[in-house]
């Protein structure tokens, strides 16, 4: 149903793991596997950085909007559609796109359904999967699995995955696989993968927290000052770093680790964007100091001689 999605994402997987592949001459390392999928995640950022920036830009003008907005809404409180065309008046005037603040997450999300699919498929053992938005798989056997091409990757690649485990936790394994599941990565415990996931899942939650609270820092004080602002800020600070901790024992290792590359690519991205917005803002802010005139005259002018006074 979605394979427009699956096929780029796993031949950007496949692409990268065959790299890492090459350097360190072992496709079944789970470190080459790991590090496959954050390299994922860092082409995808890469690509929406032009768009992210676009975004940064969007916000900082809708903040300065703020008040004009404010002085609208009291303006044509009773008249709805009289305020809807002075806003989109005052947002055409500044250029504003309210779809450029929402371009990089509308991207970002097929994204993830689409590795957390391709990651599911290298194991169709155990119960079918009915995931909303997800084509669901009939489960397979062991030798049916190892032997079945997932997309970009080749039955061999689907074997290499899972024969490759991160500190002994396999890369598509979650705390809640089926037993039937985890029998098709060999000699695996759920202790293994306890112990790897948790402390990803601790540090993607962590992570989710300090990038929400750089966002939320770099908001104005007529922002905050918003009700459904605060509640938001509330949610993002400390709901979702929850969040990803209640939904991190239902999702792959590798899962855990795309959402640990992304927040971290996030939160050092924000930085670099508002520093040069910052330094951008302070060059515009400084006026030329004005040049002071000429004392000596023109390279081969004649001195002017002052009038004296009688």
């Amino acid at each position: 149903m979605l394979d427009f999605i699956y096929y780029p994402v796993s031949a950007i997987l496949w692409f990268w793991h065959k790299v890492f592949s090459f350097v360190s001459g072992s496709p079944d390392n789970g470190i080459v596997w790991a590090l496959s999928v954050v390299f994922l995640v860092f082409t995808l950022r890469a690509i929406l950085f032009k768009p992210f920036v676009k975004q940064v830009r969007t916000q900082l003008v809708m903040q300065k909007l703020q008040p004009q907005i404010k002085v609208l809404q009291k303006k044509y409180a009773g008249d709805r559609q009289k305020l809807a065309v002075e806003m989109s008046k005052l947002q055409k005037e500044h250029n504003y796109s309210p779809l450029l603040g929402c371009l990089p997450m509308l991207v970002q999300a097929p994204v993830f359904i689409g590795l957390y699919h391709v990651l599911r498929s290298f194991n169709r053992t155990g119960a079918a999967s009915h995931i909303p938005f997800l084509s669901p798989t009939e489960p397979m056997s062991i030798a049916d699995n190892a032997n079945t091409a997932n997309y970009f990757f080749s039955a061999s690649d689907v074997q290499s995955f899972l024969d490759a485990k991160l500190f002994g936790a396999p890369l598509s394994a979650m705390i809640s696989s089926p037993a039937a599941q985890l029998e098709a990565f060999g000699d695996v415990t759920r202790m293994s993968i306890i112990l790897v996931a948790v402390p990803l899942m601790i540090f993607a939650a962590v992570a989710t927290h300090f990038t929400s609270r750089a966002s939320v820092a770099r908001q104005v004080d007529s922002g905050t000052a918003n009700p459904q602002t605060a509640i938001m800020n509330k949610l993002a600070l400390w709901v979702f770093p929850v969040g990803v901790i209640a939904f991190g024992s239902f999702a792959p290792v590798a899962i855990l680790i795309y959402f640990v590359s992304n927040n971290c690519w996030t939160l050092a991205q924000q930085h670099f964007v508002y520093g040069k917005i910052a330094a951008e803002k302070r060059e515009a802010e400084v006026e030329p100091a004005p040049k002071p005139a000429p004392t000596a005259p023109a390279p081969g002018a004649k001195p002017i001689k002052a009038k004296r006074k009688q």
